[in-house]
Order: structure tokens, then sequence, then C-alpha cells
């Protein structure tokens, strides 16, 4: 089943295409990595899924439901997740959680329940001070929760580890994991790790049109591999490697003791190389092809 389904979606601000015509959608139970640069288009579009913008042109269908600006039905059917979510400061989790679900209608015992659950999930069940009290990533943490608490069939995270530490980050990426198989994740961002942990699908906004799409296996498939990383225990041995390799590369990046070979032909490229080092008696601690991986496919399309 497709829970989300965005067509021929345009938006213009002062005259300029912020979003040019995108077309894309999500199935069921996936995690869909929306990335690219700041400024890229990724809060705009999720505004409009939200029914927050009117688009110029294009439709948007949430659980086989048309979005609407303005009328928010089809917004019983999504959690939302800002950058940087709001909370009444002076209360406490359970309270907040209270109000929430009272406010999507709720009845009492679901709203224990529910709130139960999430704030076990996100690490904040023996929490009980006032909201004023925490840190970012624990204000990101309840945000998660409020945004699960009606069970929705999809959730919008805009950005929720742009401004984390390490550790807020990886808090936010395992709440991710675990719900990953229970809904549907739209994960906007502009972190290429994050998005290679987590999700499972990913789309490429630049100049405000899908640039790339496609299943993270899919998108690697499309890239040769014609990398092939060395390390070496002396500068000597990779500086004497360096010199017999040259003739035979297209390119050679160094750092320390490790050089990223750039070839033409990996089979024929490994052949020689093991060769070189075999008559030289040149021993590398590490000899290994680099897979493709985001960052590459990412800076390809938007340079």
């Amino acid at each position: 089943m497709t829970i989300l389904d965005v067509r021929g979606l345009s938006k213009n601000f002062n005259g300029s295409k912020v979003i040019d015509d995108i077309t894309f959608s999500i199935p069921e139970r996936s995690i869909y990595g929306f990335i690219g640069v700041n400024g890229a288009g990724k809060t705009t579009t999720m505004k409009m899924i939200l029914g927050l913008l009117p688009p110029d042109s294009g439709d948007i269908y949430v659980c086989g439901e048309k979005v609407t600006y303005g009328a928010t039905k089809t917004n019983q059917h999504i959690g939302y997740l800002p950058d940087v979510p709001e909370f009444y400061g002076y209360m406490r989790p359970k309270e907040y959680l209270r109000l929430c679900g009272e406010i999507v209608g709720l009845s009492s015992v679901e709203i224990k329940q529910r709130s139960n659950e999430l704030l076990e999930l996100v690490g904040l069940a023996d929490v009980n001070k006032k909201i004023d009290d925490f840190s970012r990533g624990m204000k990101q943490r309840l945000g998660m929760a409020q945004a699960l608490l009606n069970e929705p069939k999809l959730l919008i995270c805009d950005e929720p580890t742009s401004a984390l530490d390490p550790m807020g980050r990886k808090e936010i990426l395992d709440i991710l994991q675990a719900i990953k198989g229970k809904t549907t994740v739209i994960f906007s961002t502009h972190i290429l790790a994050d998005v290679e942990r987590v999700c499972d699908r990913v789309a490429v906004l630049n100049n405000g049109k899908i640039a790339l799409s496609g299943t993270l296996g899919e998108l690697k498939s499309t890239q040769q591999n014609n990398q092939i990383l060395l390390e070496f225990t002396t500068f000597s041995d990779k500086e004497r490697f360096i010199l017999l390799v040259e003739p035979f590369v297209k390119k050679i990046d160094s750092n320390d003791l490790q050089i990223t070979l750039h070839v033409s032909d990996i089979k024929e490229s490994q052949r020689k190389i093991l060769q070189l080092l075999s008559s030289d008696n040149i021993f590398p601690t590490k000899l290994q092809v680099l897979e493709p991986n985001l960052e590459s496919l990412f800076l390809e399309v938007v340079k």
C-alpha cells in the first residue's frame, strides 16, 4: 500500500520556483530519506504535505485521501516532528502528552497506555521534571513521543537530528530504528550518515527537482566501484608504491599512511596492484575495494 503519493508538485516564492514538478511515492512501513542541502525545499514540501502551504500545482495523497490546504482531514493519519519542537515548558512529560492526547480525542485509558509506552520508547519514562529544564535532545525525544501518540500511519520528521550532538543524534536514530516496520517515516535531513543508517529508500532534492531516487541498494548499484584503498606501515613503502602505480591509475588521493586509487577497470587494476606489491616486496596493512556510498552519489548530483 502507498502511504504518501506526491504528483507533479510545484511551489513558487516571489517568482522563484522552489519546488519544480516533483513526483514520488512512499510505500507502507518504509523509512524514506528526503535529502538535500539547506534551502533545497525539504521543509516547503513537508508543509505542503501537512496542508500548511498551498501548492501552485500538483496533488498530494495521504492514505489515498487528497490533501487540501487549510482542511487538515488527512492529518489524522500523520505524526509530525519539526526540527525545533515547541512545548509548554511549565508542563512535565506525562502532563504534556495527556494534553496532546485529549486534543486528538484519545480516551483517558488510551492516553495513559500510549504515554507510558512512548515515554519508555524514547527513554523518558522516569523523567518527571519540567520541560523547560530539558536538554535539546530530551525535547526532540519528547517531540517524537508526541508525534507517535495517535499511532500515525505516516510520521514526518523534518531534520530532527540537525542541531543535536552525537549522542542526541544516536538517540533519535535508535527510536526510528525501533519503529521501523510499525509506521511509515519520511525523514528529511542533510546528514547523509543518518540516512544510510536508518533509511531503506532515498530521494535527493536539488534545485527544486528530484535528482535521484530509489532504494539504497539500487542507487549504489548504479555507481561503478572504481576506487581502491591501500594502507601502509611506513611512509617509505607508501611513496615507493605510488611511484610504481602512477602510470596505471587515473588519480591518487593521499592521506597519512593511506592512498586511494581511482581506476578505470577495477579487476585489471587489482591484478596489477597485486603484481607490483609482490614484485617489490611491499606488504600493505589494508587493501580494500571501496563500495559506493550515499555521499559520493549525493555530491555527484548536486555539484
